[in-house]
Formats: structure tokens, C-alpha cells, sequence
């Protein structure tokens, strides 16, 4: 069996555990425990050739399913060479799912335009984007090599990361020098800025990637809490934040939604919240077909109680952010103007106004040029930044 035909058969192997439940991401971790001596390079051509099958899946004939592999490569890399060898509207028919479309909203001035590079943008494989310690990126870049700096005012420590090394066993990154984050969540993490001896909340932290990008703003001065409902989530916390030696830390398990962990008031609370990760579809191009239009429904009503429980935890003055790795109205807009409206206590905050401050503060003539202020948040659109799409809004307590 020649290679590529073997690489499609495992390809094949994968998507089938798919198919059976798991999402693409834990198909391909659970091929690899199955298989533990893959080669490193073959990993990622697997990966690649797994995440084309999604893209592409709509323009496959009927047929076995390493055939079928085999076709979404040859259409990845037909793309990849010419993004118009594929028309507009068949982007718009094939690439995503018919019901996200009354869900979305592009700018008037240039809807059309928008649309169809948002389309082309889920249909190339993203960037890996790292976040160095403050102030340590160009030293990073050095080290690691194949490395360019973001040009965005508020990321100012992040990396778009070019080469093929694995990263998790690098000296650098066991030695806590950075984190793989998004551009995304970096410019969430900066929105939120923390000042050091404050008393902050992740209510949603997950497995911390944005806490540590927030205890690193307050230079381990102050207190972050920490939570989340899983315990596995908080532990994997705990061995990031001692490996980049951030203890300004304190965790609180929420495992029932309606009880707050704690009765501490904050000067500033992060709510990344549970959302349809529709912002996420180039990364996770699988999930564009199990996400559902009722999936967005019930995670908004999520969305909304959290905000409402939570907001009663602010300090005067305190701040709230919102964020989700969405795009769906019924989770950005409809939320922030819902929440805004229930709740006079809060002053709605211009992120707009932040993002230019940033700029100016670094210099930069064209702040606000990569993002996408709303009178009710910021959009971060994944064509703009070349990341994850987000949402994020803000509120002061009065």
C-alpha cells in the first residue's frame, strides 16, 4: 500500500470514531493512543487530511471513505493554490450549514464582501498563535525561530508561530516561557486589563489559558479566582499556572449554576462563557455539522444566567466581560442588549474606546483597523485577525 493511501485508510480510521460521537479533536487523540508510535510528521498530515475531509465534505461524491479523504486533499490543495478555483455562491451553499446564515450580521457597507471572506477563511487551516511572558516575545522569536510578531496593539506578546517543531516538549514552553493561545482570546485577555493588587474572577476558566494571560497582567499581585464545573479542567489549571510560576491564584469548583462558589466582590470578572463556537468552525471545521441552530438557543438561555447571578458580584465600579468564540446574534447582541436592558445598575463600556487607547499607547496610526466595534460589543471576525471569531462586551457597576 503506497503512503498517501495508507495516511487516507487511518484518516478513514478516525473520522469513523467521528462518526460514532466523538468530535474530531478527540478522534484524532484517541487514534493516537491507539497508535502510539506514529510518526510525529505523519501526525500532522493526518490531522490535515482528517480536518479536509470537513471542509469539503458537501463537494464529496458517494464512495468509501478513504476515497473520499483522498478527494477533500486534492480539493484543500486546489484551494490553497487558487482561493477562487472554488465560486462565491458555492461557498455559500457548501461550506456551512444552511441555518447560520439568519444568524449572522456583516457590516451594511460591505455585507457581501465580508460574507464570502469569512467563508474563505473557514476553509484554510488557521494559524497557531503563541502568547510569550510580558515583554519576553522578541527574546521567544529568537529562541524558537520561525516566528513573527501579531502587529496588533492588543496582543502585544503574541507570536504567529510558522514552524513544525513540536512545541509541548520545547525547554521554553516546560520552562513556562509562553502558552499556545489564540489571537483571540489574547485580545479578550488585554480587554480585560486587570491591574496588579486587584481582586479578579474567571468564572468560567477552564483549563485557565485566559487566567494565566490575567494573573500575568497583575504580575502575581492581587487575587484571581478561578472556576469552573470541572475538576479536570481545574487541575490541568493548576500544573499551567505552577509551570509558569503564577500563584496569585485561588480556585472555586462551581458545580451548581444557581449558588455562586464564593460571596467575594470583584473588581473585574471575566465570564468566557459556554457558547456554539461557531467563531471556532476554521479550527474545528467538524463542528459546523453537529452544532445545531437549537444548540444556540439553549446556550444562550446559559449565557443570560450566568450574567444575571454573576453581575451581583461586582464592586462599585467593577467591571464585567463578556466573551464567547461565537458569531450567533442570539449569544452577542441579543445577550449584551438583554443583559444591558435588566440591568440599569450597569454602565455598558465602549471597547471601541479601549482598543484605539492600546493603540495609541504602542503608537500604532490605524488601531481599531482589524476590528469590528458594535454599539453593544466587538466582533472579532477570524478573516480579519486570521484567528478565532469572538464576541466581547462589557459592563461597569455604577
Amino acid at each position: 500500500m503506497s503512503a498517501p493511501a495508507a495516511l487516507y485508510n487511518y484518516a478513514a480510521e478516525a473520522i469513523r470514531h467521528w462518526r460514532d460521537g466523538m468530535n474530531a479533536d478527540a478522534a484524532l487523540r484517541d487514534f493516537m493512543r491507539r497508535h502510539p508510535h506514529f510518526p510525529q510528521p505523519g501526525r500532522e498530515k493526518l490531522t490535515r487530511a482528517v480536518f479536509a475531509y470537513f471542509r469539503w465534505l458537501r463537494w464529496l461524491e458517494d464512495g468509501r471513505l478513504p476515497v473520499q479523504i483522498e478527494a477533500a486533499a486534492k480539493f484543500q490543495e486546489r484551494f490553497a493554490q487558487d482561493p477562487r478555483s472554488v465560486k462565491d455562491q458555492a461557498l455559500a451553499a457548501m461550506a456551512v450549514p444552511e441555518w447560520i446564515w439568519p444568524e449572522l450580521d456583516f457590516s451594511p457597507d460591505a455585507a457581501e464582501a465580508r460574507k464570502f471572506a469569512w467563508l474563505r477563511s473557514l476553509q484554510v487551516k488557521p494559524p497557531l498563535w503563541l502568547r510569550a511572558r510580558p515583554g519576553r516575545a522578541a527574546a521567544l522569536a529568537k529562541a524558537l525561530g520561525h516566528c513573527e510578531p501579531a502587529a496588533q496593539p492588543l496582543a502585544p506578546d503574541a507570536l504567529r508561530y510558522s514552524g513544525a517543531a513540536d512545541l509541548y516538549v520545547s525547554d521554553a514552553f516546560n520552562s513556562g516561557e509562553f502558552e499556545i493561545q489564540d489571537l483571540a482570546s489574547q485580545i479578550v485577555g488585554s480587554l480585560c486589563a486587570p491591574k496588579p493588587g486587584e481582586t479578579w474572577w474567571d468564572a468560567c476558566a477552564g483549563e485557565g489559558g485566559k487566567s494565566l494571560h490575567l494573573a500575568d497582567q497583575m504580575q502575581n499581585k492581587g487575587t484571581l479566582w478561578c472556576s469552573d464545573r470541572s475538576h479536570r479542567r481545574l487541575d490541568t489549571l493548576k500544573r499551567r499556572f505552577s509551570r509558569a510560576q503564577l500563584y496569585n491564584y485561588r480556585l472555586a469548583p462551581w458545580e451548581t449554576p444557581d449558588h455562586l462558589p464564593t460571596k467575594t466582590k470583584f473588581d473585574g470578572i471575566l465570564v468566557d462563557a459556554p457558547c456554539s463556537g461557531i467563531g471556532t468552525w476554521a479550527r474545528n471545521p467538524d463542528a459546523r455539522w453537529t452544532t445545531t441552530a437549537q444548540d444556540v438557543e439553549e446556550l444562550s438561555a446559559v449565557q443570560r444566567g450566568l450574567l444575571d447571578i454573576i453581575a451581583a458580584s461586582l464592586k462599585p465600579g467593577g467591571r464585567l466581560i463578556y466573551a464567547v468564540c461565537t458569531l450567533a446574534r442570539r449569544e452577542t447582541t441579543d445577550i449584551a442588549a438583554a443583559f444591558s436592558a435588566a440591568h440599569p445598575e450597569l454602565t455598558p463600556l465602549s471597547l471601541s474606546a479601549s482598543a484605539c487607547g492600546a493603540a495609541r499607547e504602542r503608537g500604532d496610526s490605524e488601531p481599531a483597523s482589524r476590528l469590528s466595534p458594535l454599539a453593544s460589543g466587538l466582533v472579532l471576525w477570524p478573516q480579519d485577525l486570521h484567528a478565532n471569531g469572538m464576541f466581547v462586551a462589557a459592563w461597569q457597576r455604577k
